[in-house]
């Protein structure tokens, strides 16, 4: 395990609940699976997700997993915030917090957005970007409605785009994709109902979890880079 932070000694404790999480139960992403049985993935523990210090660090990490990823490879990893410290008890609040903390690692980072993706949170082709790439955001909490997103701590997990858009000139995006909503409907009775393919209606809706409605608005503004 390629792990960039340990921080605090509580991090054995949460990598174990993890593994549990996505290993032992019936995790219905098999590419998470994947990942955590070949050591592809990076936990980070952080103390806070809005602390401006937190944050900075948070970025550097993450700038960190991007220069040591293989982007030419045909393998996978991801890269988990986990924010053991705090506690949300509604899926708004958790959306509210995960919106501001995305907000705040933007006016952060002094990179320019990915160019492959759109950065209007209302485009079907959005994608959230950092230190020049774009990540598909997973939020994962205790009080999720989506069993899937029921993680021990409150998590977000940073997935590269490239990673899909790989899988896709690999021809195995549908299979996996087919393949883990057949698992998520068994384990929920259905899938989420926010779950569109990229390009048909903007990922933003999916990153918290929560079953927004068609009137839901982003809160992301994406401030002008100087040069």
């Amino acid at each position: 395990m390629k792990s960039i932070t340990k921080h605090y000694p509580i991090y054995k404790t949460i990598d174990e609940a993890y593994k549990d999480f996505i290993l032992t139960q019936k995790h219905p992403c098999v590419m998470a699976k994947t990942l955590f049985m070949t050591d592809s993935y990076h936990l980070n523990v952080y103390r806070s997700s809005n602390q401006i210090e937190e944050l900075k660090t948070l970025l550097d990490d993450l700038e960190a997993f991007i220069e040591q990823y293989d982007f030419e490879s045909q393998t996978f990893e991801s890269f988990l915030a986990v924010f053991p410290f705090e506690h949300y008890e509604s899926e708004l609040d958790f959306e509210t917090s995960l919106w501001k903390t995305l907000q705040q690692l933007h006016e952060l980072d002094d990179c320019s957005w990915d160019a492959s993706v759109s950065d209007d949170p209302e485009d079907p082709t959005f994608s959230f970007s950092l230190k020049g790439h774009a990540f598909y955001i997973v939020g994962l909490h205790p009080n999720s409605s989506r069993m899937a997103r029921q993680s021990p701590y409150p998590t977000l997990v940073f997935n590269l785009h490239g990673q899909f858009e790989q899988l896709r000139s690999m021809g195995s995006y549908k299979k996996v994709k087919k393949r883990i909503r057949k698992r998520d409907k068994k384990l929920q009775g259905h899938i989420n109902p926010v779950l569109k393919d990229f390009g048909k209606a903007s990922e933003a809706k999916q990153y918290s979890g929560r079953a927004v409605d068609g009137a839901w608005k982003c809160p992301f503004h994406k401030t002008n880079k100087l040069a």
